[in-house]
């Protein structure tokens, strides 16, 4: 599962070796940390993503839950300010637009 958020970026997968365990990847430095100020976040230099923690399932769903309750915009692109991740939410905002007919 890829998740944009206003200020990071996350890719979501289980836990191969632990099925209450999610894999919570990022490829900027300090984008799981935003989500998740507690997670013991590794680097893989050799990964698609470089930036890991292992967070439980229940964490991730009580984490995700609260980040839609403190929803406070009506436009989520307009809400991004850094202008690197800005630009890229827009590059995937057009991409999957042509998904659209």
């Amino acid at each position: 599962m890829w998740i944009q958020f206003n200020n990071a970026f996350l890719s979501i997968v289980e836990n191969r070796d632990n099925k209450l365990e999610l894999l919570v990847r990022a490829r900027i430095k300090g984008d799981i940390e935003e989500i998740f100020p507690e997670a013991d976040v590794f680097e893989d230099e050799s990964a698609d993503y470089r930036y890991r923690a292992f967070i439980s399932k229940a964490k991730v769903a009580e984490r995700m839950t609260l980040k839609m309750k403190e929803i406070n915009y009506g436009n989520f692109k307009n809400s991004v300010k850094e202008t690197n991740r800005k630009n890229a939410y827009g590059n995937v905002w057009m991409e999957l637009r042509k998904l659209q007919k």
